[in-house]
């Protein structure tokens, strides 16, 4: 039988760009905390730019993943950040790998980047070689001075096959803007290579009901994995 995954695990997540002390303090005792009251938990960082000594320190607390996106390709993202460099990003990745925690890595598509853009990050995805990979749509907002690319669903399923076929052992997650790209054709996302899912809320924007998603996992024969790797 076919597998969505869905991580049975915890996310610990923490606004700014980076790690201070006092963030650190905090995240570390939040997830020594989780990890006392349910040991089978796996625990995600998601807490911006950190060190190989930060990353220690949350493995010894009880993280066993972290989840930092390089965004778009070293070319393009100074297109659209310019608080920290794309090499901050990157050395991040690095430095949870480097301390044995799994890393979650992706980016998003659709912020006016090029076809030499997406091919540039998923040569840059397959460098680091995640353990699971994070695609997400960007979803328009007019706040924000972004170019907004034309993709279809063709194109975001073509992207999904395409990462896949780089990457065939990391997990692949579609994430943000799922429901505004793919709307009724969600279910194809499974074939076209993806094998997990975010459900719920995003960070700015809202997904469907959970009960939902659950509902299409199960009309597709798909069970929901107990554990987020292997």
């Amino acid at each position: 039988m076919a597998r969505a995954n869905k991580a049975i695990g915890y996310c610990l997540v923490t606004a700014g760009k980076g790690m201070t002390e006092s963030k650190l303090e905090f995240v570390c005792e939040a997830a020594a905390a989780v990890k006392k009251a349910e040991p089978d938990l796996n625990i995600i960082a998601c807490n911006g730019t950190a060190s190989v000594e930060e990353m220690k320190e949350l493995k010894k607390a009880g993280v066993g993943s972290y989840n930092h996106n390089l965004e778009s390709s070293r070319e393009y993202y100074p297109q659209i950040c310019t608080t920290h460099s794309w090499e901050e990003r990157y050395e991040t990745c690095e430095n949870a790998k480097v301390v044995g925690l799994d890393l979650c890595s992706g980016g998003i598509f659709g912020m006016g980047e090029s076809e030499a853009d997406r091919l540039s990050m998923v040569a840059s995805l397959k460098e680091l070689s995640p353990a699971s990979i994070a695609i997400n749509f960007f979803h328009p907002n007019p706040a924000l001075p972004i170019k907004e690319n034309a993709l279809d669903i063709e194109n975001a399923l073509e992207i999904i096959r395409y990462v896949k076929s780089q990457l065939p052992s990391s997990m692949i997650m579609v994430a943000g803007g799922r429901e505004r790209m793919f709307g009724d054709r969600q279910a194809e996302i499974f074939t076209a290579g993806a094998n997990s899912i975010v459900i719920g809320n995003y960070l700015t924007t809202k997904g469907n009901a959970p009960d939902k998603d659950i509902v299409m996992l199960e009309s597709l024969g798909l069970t929901i994995a107990q554990s987020c790797h292997g």
